[in-house]
């Protein structure tokens, strides 16, 4: 296992041949470094995403002092009581009851009903982007279109949204493996932050309603569905977080994987129809989430190893979505392929609640650079986030 090092520069710069050599070495693997499980076959992957003997949390079922785990430190309370109370983090009957209100602001008619604003955004972006002749990727597209989508959804206003991607930013280099002392202080600080300012938002929506998921979620309260002030503020920063994170990382990853493949890049320049099956392709191939983490609630078996209950598992979604076992010639990058069951939206009842808004945002955006930058070049070699977990590049420069 000596090639599997999420902290070496080498390994976050292509950890691909590293999956390849866990899974030859077996379908399990204890990595001292975290105290966890590996687990890199996409068909146990996929099955342990829909195992009800794993959880997100274990504090539904015992203390921490039953599960043989230490409490986090209390400095740490404020962010563990904000991520604690997102749906992503739950089990159920509370993620069942949250993720139900949620779901009514995701149904396929109002995403559907969203694709003009996204559509028009994205042409905007990438025209500022034109207009200037190039620019970082990043900052000038990737980012500002999924942070504009959920913070209209949300119903945060213009003038408030450039604190949400440093916020997010801070929390979740909270997920990432051993996270420091620095880091857990700006997540916390971060959590804070942002908890009081959507606190002061659910005041004023509480009195001035609009069509926005805050005041639906207010609603859905006073009418009598349980819901927290708490769970409502966790909601709103998870939204925040998963609905933009994934996609910003996704464009960059992509637009760099494809400056790396000019044939591929070639292809779908010749060919608009091809960008739904260019961003699955792309999602697999350079997956933005490498790693998600469950506790074993109860024992379990996978190839004959017995993991016990209090371990941690950590599903390599990297790993499952190169594995040759499902993916035919999984190191080559087919933006035509057809059979992509890649799990990079997760599965089970936490499968990403904003996958159809995350594709549909990925697809605007492609389609509008293809469109409006048909020269689109790579202008400066990317530096890579020293982040695992969350898998992403400091900026992309582009030349139009």
């Amino acid at each position: 296992m000596a090639a599997f090092d999420p902290w070496d520069p080498a390994f976050l710069a292509d950890p691909y041949p590293a999956y390849a050599e866990l899974r030859a070495q077996g379908r399990v693997h204890y990595y001292e470094p975290t105290g966890q499980w590996l687990v890199p076959h996409h068909a146990d992957v996929s099955a342990l995403l829909r195992d009800r003997r794993l959880g997100r949390t274990y504090q539904h079922r015992f203390t921490h002092e039953d599960f043989g785990r230490t409490a986090p430190p209390p400095e740490q309370e404020p962010f563990h009581v904000l991520n604690d109370h997102g749906m992503l983090d739950l089990e159920p009957p509370d993620h069942t009851r949250i993720r139900r209100l949620v779901s009514k602001a995701f149904t396929p008619r109002t995403v559907e009903q969203l694709k003009p604003y996204v559509h028009k955004l994205a042409n905007d972006l990438v025209a500022g982007l034109v207009e200037a002749g190039g620019g970082d990727l990043l900052t000038d597209v990737a980012e500002p279109l999924p942070v504009a989508v959920i913070a209209e959804m949300l119903g945060i206003p213009e003038s408030d949204r450039a604190p949400l991607r440093p916020w997010s930013a801070d929390i979740c280099g909270m997920y990432e493996l051993n996270p420091s002392e620095e880091t857990a202080a700006r997540a916390v600080r971060a959590s804070v932050e942002f908890s009081e300012y959507l606190r002061e938002l659910i005041e004023v929506r509480r009195k001035e309603p609009g069509e926005d998921l805050i005041s639906g979620l207010i609603a859905a309260y006073d009418e009598g569905d349980r819901l927290t002030e708490q769970e409502m503020i966790s909601t709103c920063v998870l939204l925040l977080n998963a609905g933009h994170e994934a996609t910003v990382n996704s464009t960059v990853n992509g637009w760099w994987t494809l400056f790396r493949h000019p044939d591929q890049l070639a292809a779908l320049r010749a060919d608009h129809t091809l960008v739904p099956s260019a961003v699955e392709e792309l999602m697999r191939y350079d997956t933005p989430l490498q790693l998600f983490e469950r506790w074993v609630l109860d024992d379990i078996e996978i190839a004959g190893t017995t993991i016990p209950r209090g371990s941690e598992i950590a599903m390599l979604f990297g790993s499952a979505n190169h594995d040759p076992e499902v993916f035919q010639d999984p190191e080559r990058l087919d933006l035509t392929r057809a059979d992509n069951p890649h799990i990079s939206f997760s599965a089970g009842i936490h499968y990403c609640i904003g996958a159809p808004l995350a594709r549909i945002e990925l697809a605007a955006s492609m389609t509008a650079l293809l469109t409006k930058a048909p020269t689109l070049s790579l202008a400066a070699e990317p530096g890579r986030k020293p982040n695992f977990v969350i898998r992403g590049l400091e900026g992309l420069s582009v030349a139009v």
